[in-house]
C-alpha cells in the first residue's frame, strides 16, 4: 500500500480562513493555497497507509473525549530568526490546543516534535524578509473568535496540496436527541 503524509488541524472558519489565506497569497507565500488556514495539532507525518484505520480510530477516541472551547486570534508575532514564519497569535484556546495536540500525538500517532509546540496560524512562511515584515505589520490588528467544535485529518497529495480526509467533531458538540423516557442512551461517535 505504501506510505502517505497526514496532518491533523483545527480549521479557521469562514470568513476568516479565506481572508487569511488570500492575505498569505498576497504576501507571496507559495504555500498559501496548499492547505486551508489552520492551527496544527499534528504536523506533517509520514505513515504506512495500512495503518490509517487505526489512526482514524485513535482520532475518533480523542474527539469523543474532547469538549468545545473558545478560540480567539489576535495580532501577529514571528518565530524569526529561529524559523522564517509570521503568524497570528492565539490569545484564547492555546491551553486547550496544547492538551489536544498531546492527545492526538499519543498512541499510534506518537511522535516527537522538531520544536516545542506553540499553537498559531501561519500567515507567511519562507518568503523574503521585507514580505515577512509586511505580513506582520498588516495583520497586527487582526482579530477573530469562534467556538472550536472538533478537528480534522488531512492527507497531502503528490501535488503537495493538503486535502480534508475526515472531520472529528467533539462528542459534546454533537447534538443528541434523547429517546422516550426509559430508552437506552443513543450511541455517539
Amino acid at each position: 500500500m505504501g506510505t502517505c503524509t497526514i496532518g491533523v488541524s483545527i480549521a479557521v472558519p469562514e470568513p476568516h480562513g479565506s481572508m487569511l489565506q488570500e492575505r498569505r497569497a498576497d504576501f507571496g507565500d507559495p504555500q498559501a493555497y496548499a492547505i486551508a488556514t489552520h492551527v496544527t495539532l499534528l504536523p506533517p507525518t509520514e505513515v504506512d497507509s495500512a495503518d490509517l484505520p487505526s489512526f482514524e480510530e485513535h482520532l475518533a477516541r480523542v474527539a469523543a473525549a474532547g469538549s468545545p472551547f473558545l478560540m480567539r486570534l489576535e495580532g501577529t508575532d514571528t518565530f524569526r530568526p529561529l524559523s522564517p514564519v509570521v503568524y497570528v497569535r492565539l490569545v484564547s484556546g492555546a491551553e486547550e490546543c496544547t492538551a489536544l495536540q498531546a492527545e492526538v500525538r499519543s498512541g499510534p500517532l506518537r511522535r516527537e516534535l522538531q520544536f516545542p509546540y506553540h499553537p498559531h496560524v501561519t500567515v507567511a512562511h519562507g518568503i523574503p524578509e521585507d514580505r515577512m515584515d509586511l505580513a506582520q505589520k498588516e495583520l497586527a490588528d487582526f482579530t477573530a473568535s469562534w467556538t472550536v467544535g472538533g478537528f480534522a485529518l488531512y492527507e497531502q497529495g503528490a501535488d503537495g496540496v493538503w486535502r480534508l480526509e475526515r472531520e472529528y467533531p467533539f462528542a459534546a458538540a454533537v447534538p443528541v436527541r434523547p429517546g422516550p423516557p426509559g430508552s437506552p442512551a443513543p450511541a455517539v461517535g
